[in-house]
């Protein structure tokens, strides 16, 4: 039996699965990861958030890079691999999303945003750090443009910015509390485009398994955690996934 019909036979005795999503899902959309050649941060050196919080300089660098779309985190399209995940959502199927991705896609292939939980943030909007109050990048953008004026909350006057998480950022405990309890409560557990290196992250596929869940790993490239896992498919997420749930 291939790895494919393997993991369709999973997924079809599953009660409950949790899908965890990471660059690999989004780079079929034109999306670029973080770490390899090519990659974001092998194009522009992270903003640390220590620095963002203590150096007016590398705010407006933060920002800059937010209305340039430098990062191209924003303005990419679903692929066949979100719409596979999103027809399990929709089919009962699958209870939650947990994504290391910023780019939204999985909200827009469909995906509820009660059931997608982010580790890493979204790169869609901002949020004021002292008081979490949210903020379209719209509202900012003829003040900074024009003026290079640095967004501040008109709440509390807080640092506001991008609401991703960066290097040197705390966890969200929030989503990371929510990841822990769908973790525990699935019985198979689908990775999909993780290279498992990014810690804490990528300790819930093991904590899913000593829990007594499957896992099942689908990824390109192998993973450190493949030598654990029940499936494991070397392959591009989106036919796998399209072949899987039969889009």
């Amino acid at each position: 039996m291939s790895g494919r019909q393997s993991l369709a036979r999973a997924i079809e005795a599953a009660r409950r699965v949790v899908v965890f999503t990471g660059a690999g899902v989004s780079t079929e959309s034109g999306v670029p990861d973080f770490r390899s050649p090519g990659g974001v941060w092998s194009k522009m050196k992270p903003i640390y958030f220590q620095d963002f919080v203590a150096d007016e300089e590398k705010r407006r660098e933060a920002w800059r890079r937010v209305y340039s779309g430098a990062a191209r985190w924003t303005g990419a399209r679903p692929n066949i691999g979100h719409l596979a995940v999103a027809r399990l959502v929709a089919a009962g199927k699958a209870s939650a999303v947990i994504t290391q991705n910023v780019d939204n896609l999985h909200q827009e292939s469909g995906v509820p945003d009660d059931k997608v939980i982010e580790l890493h943030g979204n790169a869609h909007y901002a949020r004021c750090l002292v008081c979490s109050h949210r903020y379209e990048f719209e509202e900012f953008r003829t003040g900074f443009l024009e003026r290079e004026e640095i967004p501040v909350c008109r709440w509390c006057g807080g640092l506001v910015k991008s609401a991703t998480i960066s290097f040197g950022q705390p966890m969200p405990e929030e989503p990371m509390a929510r990841a822990e309890a769908e973790t525990l409560a699935c019985d198979l557990f689908l990775v999909l485009g993780s290279s498992l290196v990014v810690y804490p992250a990528a300790g819930f596929p093991l904590l899913a398994r000593q829990s007594g869940a499957r896992l099942a790993i689908v990824n390109r490239e192998p993973t450190d955690q493949d030598r654990f896992a029940d499936i494991v498919v070397h392959d591009e997420i989106g036919p796998v996934m399209g072949e899987v749930v039969r889009l």
